[in-house]
């Protein structure tokens, strides 16, 4: 089973475009949709449940909006209590159309000859941000070289949604930890992935464009907000 955990926010405009982009892909396997909802007020929900169903769907969450790392959290843990076969394979994708999924089959494709994490890396060689203001590039690729050395994690892009993980390195990282996500914040996808190295998880990046283009609406990262969260991440765990 694959397992696609997409954590939403107000993305009602975008999970149309998303379905039929979800659809048209991996159509010989097995697929489980997990959205969890931080909190939607424009009626997100509703629009998942019609245009997902709900044979191969569910959509989590409590109605409180805590960030993106709770929602993701939420998601991991479902899937940790459901899943029932040690090759099942974890998805995560952003749920605002910015994320290539022609990418995804390649992604479960190597997944699959042994690496615990599957990274979809603007910074790889041939990657890229689409549309995407300068200071945002600026600040992203300093907090990224940061943290690299830092934490010395050799992968070039650190805070994507777009990954592939193997359930095996989920249980890992939840067997040596309180959770698997503590942070709420933009920052979880450092977090998570940092863990993850710290247990030796074999890890992979292929080169992939955010297609900011294709959003409908404004991205829901605040910079300033963000910036902080991986100063205080950094002053909590590298000193």
């Amino acid at each position: 089973m694959i397992y696609v955990v997409i954590p939403i926010f107000n993305e009602s405009k975008n999970i149309p475009n998303l379905k039929i982009e979800l659809f048209s892909i991996l159509q010989n396997e097995s697929l489980f949709y997990v959205f969890s909802d931080d909190g939607s007020n424009d009626g997100t929900r509703e629009v998942v449940e019609n245009e997902f169903g709900s044979e191969n769907c569910i959509v989590l969450g409590d109605g409180i909006n805590r960030g993106p790392g709770y929602a993701f959290n939420v998601g991991f843990e479902w899937v940790l209590s459901n899943s029932k076969n040690s090759n099942d394979i974890v998805a995560t994708i952003e749920s605002d159309c910015t994320s290539d999924v022609t990418l995804l089959p390649k992604m479960i494709v190597i997944s699959r000859l042994g690496f615990d994490i599957v990274l979809a890396s603007v910074y790889a060689q041939g990657g890229s941000l689409e549309k995407t203001n300068f200071i945002r590039k600026l600040i992203s690729s300093i907090a990224n070289l940061i943290m690299r050395f830092l934490f010395n994690i050799k992968c070039q892009t650190l805070s994507s949604f777009y990954r592939v993980y193997t359930i095996d390195v989920l249980k890992r990282i939840k067997a040596a930890n309180k959770l698997l996500i503590k942070e709420t914040g933009f920052i979880c996808m450092l977090e998570i992935l940092h863990k993850a190295i710290k247990l030796n998880a074999s890890v992979i990046e292929l080169p992939t464009t955010l297609k900011s283009s294709k959003r409908i609406g404004k991205s829901k990262m605040k910079v300033i907000k963000t910036s902080l969260k991986y100063l205080s991440y950094l002053i909590k765990n590298a000193f």
